[in-house]
């Protein structure tokens, strides 16, 4: 696995009662990012942290359209995610909703802004939550580790990507 390049790690930053930000730039063009983040043979080589693997990946990309993501971690842990998406705008911005299985109280509305400048993409989620509570139940939870990793592995791929595209 590629490390992230210096300065390019996740930041997660707690914005307002409700949001969470996270941060996160790669060095590639929006357009692959974008396709990485909506496209189920990409998404499964790299959604998640380390040790889970993306087992179920439902993707319907447009308004209105459905998406389910269930993940495999170790000792066969299972973790279920699905949403609806609002907008899709390729390949700078996707708005979604965001539940989890484990979750009781309602959906996250979440935010994807992708801002490419010399073909480094700067990618800015924005999580909002229905209560300060589960906005800060989720920054107590290994959010951060896994979101981390999870882009780690999505930095490794992109660069995979651009490496086959170069030479191939």
């Amino acid at each position: 696995m590629t490390a992230p390049h210096p300065g390019l790690g996740l930041r997660v930053v707690a914005s307002g009662s409700t949001d969470l930000i996270l941060t996160r730039t790669f060095a590639a063009p929006a357009a692959l990012v974008f396709a990485a983040l909506t496209q189920p043979d990409l998404l499964r080589r790299w959604h998640g942290a380390r040790g889970w693997t993306l087992t179920t990946c439902e993707v319907d990309l447009r308004p209105g359209g459905a998406w389910r993501f269930v993940s495999t971690g170790p000792a066969g842990t299972e973790m279920e995610q699905h949403g609806l998406f609002r907008e899709v705008v390729s390949p700078v911005r996707l708005v979604q909703t965001e539940i989890h299985r484990d979750w009781a109280d309602g959906a996250a509305l979440v935010i994807t802004a992708l801002n490419e400048t010399d073909a480094r993409t700067t990618m800015t989620v924005t999580a909002r939550y229905s209560s300060s509570e589960i906005r800060d139940a989720v920054l107590r939870s290994p959010m951060q580790r896994g979101a981390g990793e999870g882009f780690d592995r999505l930095a490794a791929l992109l660069t995979t990507l651009i490496h086959e595209r170069r030479h191939p």
